[in-house]
């Protein structure tokens, strides 16, 4: 054998010892893309129901916010009827009300001076404060 057979056959060695190690980690790779694969299979087979409930429960949402909406306009439809009710009642009884509550006012305040005028030598009236006094006409208070 000569010199360089023998640094073929040595070659040829570490070529095999190489293949070896890499053999290991490829056989490791093998293993997890298989059940990587596997995952993958399984989460597809389960998404399928869980799509369908999804789709279910998006039909369901759309159904009540469809009744939502229809209340929405229903209330909508109530506000313009109570605007325009309270317009009405504003129009035609507001301003005979204020007339009457004026005439009412003007009544007790003409009837509260003729009182006060009747009393002989004193009336009563009121100061600021709300407290009751009594004047005498040609005297001291």
């Amino acid at each position: 054998m000569s010199a360089g057979q023998i640094a073929a056959l040595v070659a040829a060695g570490a070529f095999v010892l190489l293949v070896l190690l890499l053999a290991v980690p490829l056989l490791k790779l093998g293993r997890t893309l298989d059940e990587a694969t596997i995952a993958i299979r399984k989460a597809h087979e389960n998404s399928e129901p869980l799509f369908t409930e999804a789709n279910t429960t998006l039909t369901h949402v759309n159904a009540q916010l469809e009744r939502v909406d229809g209340i929405t306009s229903n209330a909508r439809t109530v506000t313009g009827n109570v605007s325009a009710l309270s317009s009405l009642f504003t129009a035609t009884l507001g301003g005979p009300l204020v007339k009457l509550a004026a005439l009412f006012y003007g009544l007790s305040k003409a009837l509260r001076g003729r009182r006060g005028k009747r009393g002989g030598r004193g009336s009563l009236d009121s100061d600021r404060g709300g407290r009751r006094r009594v004047r005498i006409r040609g005297g001291r208070r």
